[in-house]
């Protein structure tokens, strides 16, 4: 039997039902992942499961004796107290256990999760709290245990010892998130929150995709299908006199049904049309970062750090909480002076900072405040567009549009800061945890939009998949001020990671500097890191190759014709001409796209 179980669970705010009749399951051991567009319900389906939200009708069925715990998204305002009061406020009284008991398991839960009990938790860095709430959820012993963006604000190595921790238990986990490489290795099944219905996928997230793809395709076929019948049903009732004569009423009455369907249909949320305002071009080079050293009286943030970021580089950086990622960011602005070193900016810069902590947003204006002012026109790319179609764009419906912004969901809330940013003309753009809250979707869009773009961009993120689909280099903090530089995304540095400390372990103080490489060694022998053009270039130049090999095989064919030796001589010399104008393009290629491939090679050769 279930450990819980609801039954028929609707719940509306005025509208379609944000829940719609929701059939389903939570089984012992099991680990649920809930996926959904923003703003479908998701968050609020856990509130209703963990009984913080009462749900308009249907039933909720939980086996007697169990204990379930829930980590919310957002952290709250009205947390007092110290880390390990905080911690030991999660204690579900449920369970028999001695005090000292409860004091030793909960003191190595802090030691396990890097906390310190005596610190004041307001004083910590968002991500330490999330931690802390974390520690909390799991403090009660729960048996179902419900997290809601558990990621989010985490460290990558949090991040792991979190997959490694749940995975070892024997709880059941129900759980959103947005971190693709998280969702992959826990999930067990996936349940899609879609258009008020809850459907169940028991299968992987890859196979999950490519089952609702053709779960889509199909239910698109349908409706035309639909759709082409009722418009002949409509047609056939518009004929007048005749067809009233000849109509039964059980036609009518079917005709009358699927005008009812017809109107209750509730299509999917489209797909963002997100774009980011191109500003001018940037100097070649970006920032210099010569020896900088930055402190807090007397901690080291950075130490000696060097490094060059020129137009075009995508660089993440990567690092644990309160580690000074958001500290490296400033700098690199210009926001902050380096104790000892220098950092010079480049020339027409045009940066757009998104911040982490969401601090652009108003809640207390509306969405289309938030972004236009009172305002009912942006200007974006050059166009004058109506504020309502801009945000259109962003998937912000008409009626959400004039809504306060501080009854968004997380996801939306992030849409709306991007809706707000790239309206600004940038040509380097500093992105701090972008991806939080987003669904999987726009997510996506977001990667391939960052692909695309052909200015600089600097972002932090932990979410690791996203790294490794759009930097091209890291800055890793590795502890005591040291920012190592590394080529590529998140698995490169990590092959290159354990690629240094199995020469550490054996002793080998003679490897190469391939294999034992820091950050500023690799630095130090790089060569000038590709363009945006370049990398265009060469993914552009095997098409090219082909195409011209492709004529001149027809060439050679037309040559070899005894026929064209009879005709004009001007022929016979115009084709000859064009196969060796071939022959020398296709070398001149060629060797292009050698250089090219081994520029764009050689940092995964030297890590």
């Amino acid at each position: 039997m279930p450990l819980i179980q609801f039954r028929q669970i609707t719940l509306g705010y005025g509208g379609s039902p944000l829940l719609d009749a929701l059939d389903g399951y939570i089984d012992s051991g099991e680990r649920v992942c809930l996926l959904g567009r923003n703003g479908t319900g998701k968050t609020t389906l856990m509130r209703v499961l963990a009984g913080g939200v009462q749900q308009d009708s249907g039933e909720i069925i939980t086996i007697p004796g169990t204990a379930c715990s829930f980590l919310p998204q957002d952290i709250p305002d009205d947390l007092v107290g110290s880390v390990g009061d905080v911690i030991h406020s999660g204690v579900c009284g449920d369970h028999h256990e001695e005090q000292w008991e409860t004091d030793r398991r909960l003191d190595a839960l802090m030691d396990e999760m890097e906390l310190l009990p005596e610190v004041d938790f307001s004083s910590l860095s968002g991500g330490l709290k999330r931690r802390t709430l974390l520690a909390r959820a799991l403090a009660g012993r729960p048996d179902v245990l419900m997290l809601d963006e558990p990621t989010n604000h985490l460290d990558v190595e949090t991040i792991l010892w979190m997959e490694d921790f749940l995975l070892r238990q024997k709880m059941a986990l129900f759980f959103v998130t947005h971190d693709r490489a998280f969702l992959r290795r826990l999930a067990t099944r996936i349940v899609e929150l879609d258009r008020g219905r809850m459907t169940s996928w028991p299968c992987d997230y890859d196979a999950y995709l490519e089952r609702r793809a053709a779960q889509l395709e199909a239910e698109k076929k349908q409706w035309a299908t639909f759709d082409k019948k009722l418009a002949q049903e409509e047609s056939w009732l518009r004929q007048g006199v005749k067809a009233r004569r000849t109509r039964n009423e059980g036609r009518v009455k079917a005709l009358e049904r699927m005008r009812d369907e017809f109107r209750n249909r509730r299509t999917r949320q489209g797909t963002a049309r997100i774009g980011i305002q191109a500003g001018s071009i940037s100097g070649q080079k970006v920032a210099e970062v010569k020896n900088a050293s930055f402190q807090y009286g007397e901690t080291p943030i950075i130490r000696n750090f060097s490094t060059v970021l020129w137009r075009g580089d995508k660089i993440g950086i990567l690092g644990k909480n309160g580690c000074g990622k958001t500290t490296l960011l400033r700098l690199l602005l210009g926001q902050l002076t380096p104790n000892d070193g220098e950092i010079v900016l480049g020339t027409q810069l045009q940066i757009v900072y998104l911040d982490q902590l969401r601090g652009e947003i108003d809640g207390e204006k509306t969405v289309a405040e938030n972004v236009a002012g009172l305002s009912e026109m942006v200007q974006f790319q050059g166009q004058s567009r109506h504020i309502r179609g801009y945000l259109q764009d962003f998937l912000f419906p008409p009626d959400r549009i004039r809504m306060a912004a501080k009854w968004l969901s997380g996801g939306e809330k992030n849409r709306l800061l991007l809706a707000k940013l790239f309206l600004q003309p940038a040509n380097v753009l500093v992105l701090d945890e972008p991806t939080n809250d987003l669904d999987a979707e726009t997510l996506e869009l977001l990667e391939n939009l960052l692909v695309e773009y052909e200015g600089t961009l600097i972002l932090v993120s932990h979410d690791r998949e996203f790294l490794d689909h759009v930097v091209s280099g890291l800055l890793v903090f590795e502890g005591d001020g040291i920012v190592g530089e590394y080529p590529g995304g998140y698995q490169d540095w990590l092959r290159m990671r354990h690629a240094r400390d199995a020469a550490d372990t054996s002793g080998n103080a003679t490897a190469p500097a391939q294999e034992t490489a820091t950050g500023k060694q690799w630095k130090k022998e790089r060569p000038k890191k590709m363009l945006n053009r370049e990398r265009a270039e060469l993914e552009r130049l095997p098409v090219q190759i082909e195409e011209m090999e492709r004529k001149m095989a027809g060439l050679t064919v037309k040559l070899g014709e005894p026929e064209l030796y009879q005709k004009n001589t001007a022929d016979l010399l115009e084709a000859k001409k064009e196969l060796t104008g071939l022959e020398t393009a296709i070398a001149t290629a060629y060797k292009r796209w050698a250089e090219l491939d081994a520029s764009a090679k050689n940092f995964e050769n030297i890590g």
